[in-house]
């Protein structure tokens, strides 16, 4: 593999935007520390479950949330638990753990792609600037959380939000940037 600068720029960018940095009087670092509040956090869905049991039904929480940089960064996770802020804090850990990489290009995607996710078949195409983005909710919070700011998406066949979320981000880890596209093309060469 060879070594792309621009990666490795925008990797140690990202890094940068993670951490705070305490000066001294003479302009040096004295500290540096790691940011917790850097992710953009959006709550698709909070839902009562039950589980049967002998005496009744036992009631606890679903919380299913999407974490996301605001760049290039997103994971979702679902959590349950009695309270729902508890299951919101370990959605919220779960989505910080499965966080992954997507290309894009500015505040666009590269090209249109498909996701699939069990029943869920998402449809997803870039967008020219100031478009907005014409989306489903569930889908909506997800690229604000990615910070594309322009894309025109529509989910087919279901509305479950877990499979959308899933068919979203199944669709969005498929794209590839142009130039990515040739570098592969040309090692494979």
């Amino acid at each position: 593999m060879g070594f792309n600068i621009q990666e490795e720029f925008r990797n140690w960018q990202m890094e940068l935007e993670n951490l705070a940095f305490i000066f001294n009087h003479n302009g040096v670092i004295m500290s540096v520390q790691v940011l917790s509040d850097a992710y953009i956090e959006r709550i698709v869905s909070i839902r009562r479950v039950a589980k049967v049991v002998k005496g009744g039904r036992r009631f606890s929480f679903s919380a299913l949330v999407i974490v996301g940089n605001g760049i290039n960064k997103i994971g979702f996770g679902l959590g349950k638990a009695k309270e729902v802020p508890e299951a919101i804090r370990k959605a919220k850990e779960k989505a910080i753990k499965r966080m992954i990489l997507i290309s894009k290009e500015d505040k666009t995607i590269p090209h249109k792609v498909h996701g699939k996710f069990g029943a869920s078949l998402v449809v997803m195409l870039p967008a020219k600037a100031g478009t907005g983005i014409i989306a489903g909710s569930t889908m909506r919070s997800i690229f604000e959380v990615l910070g594309i700011h322009d894309i025109l998406a529509k989910s087919i066949k279901n509305n479950n939000s877990g499979n959308i979320v899933r068919a979203t981000i199944n669709g969005l880890t498929k794209l590839m940037l142009y130039s990515d596209k040739i570098n592969s093309l040309k090692k494979s060469i």
